[in-house]
């Protein structure tokens, strides 16, 4: 008898990190105290981190005291053909305050924003109250895909 199930599988590495450099939105998921959030995000994957931008508010007063969060971004073509993309992570905020290093972290950082935006943080800002700029380490990363039985199975 042929095989009609669909196929599951987990991503490599590179699979994993090809998704990330393609897409530019996801999902952003965050506790505090007995909450759960999760919020829609543009980002940008940078050699290991997730750098994203955003407007004052109360996501930032969570991360502030819960820096832990998933992030998620999905393919989906159909109900058995679809790929997925899990990170976990630490938010660092990047502020300027004069140190080299850190100077040298919020500049890395918004060249990588403007690789999306090229305007950003700039008086050309299509979004400028978005300025609040941080970075997830990835400190796990997983990605899985579903591959649709055969035709004619």
């Amino acid at each position: 008898m042929p095989n009609t199930a669909p196929a599951f599988r987990d991503l490599d590495f590179n699979e994993i990190a090809s998704m990330l450099r393609a897409h530019t939105y996801g999902r952003l998921a965050f506790t505090f105290r007995d909450r759960v959030d999760i919020e829609p995000i543009h980002y940008v994957y940078d050699d290991g981190w997730l750098v994203c931008r955003t407007a004052p508010g109360t996501k930032l007063t969570q991360l502030a005291h819960h820096p832990w969060v998933a992030f998620e971004i999905d393919e989906v073509r159909g109900l058995f053909e679809w790929r997925s993309v899990v990170v976990k992570g630490t938010v660092y905020f990047v502020e300027p305050d004069g140190s080299a290093d850190l100077d040298e972290k919020a500049q890395a950082a918004i060249e990588a924003l403007r690789r999306l935006v090229p305007g950003a943080l700039s008086e050309d800002d299509p979004t400028p109250g978005r300025n609040i700029i941080f970075r997830v380490h990835i400190d796990e990363m997983h990605g899985r895909a579903a591959i649709p039985a055969p035709d004619g199975a």
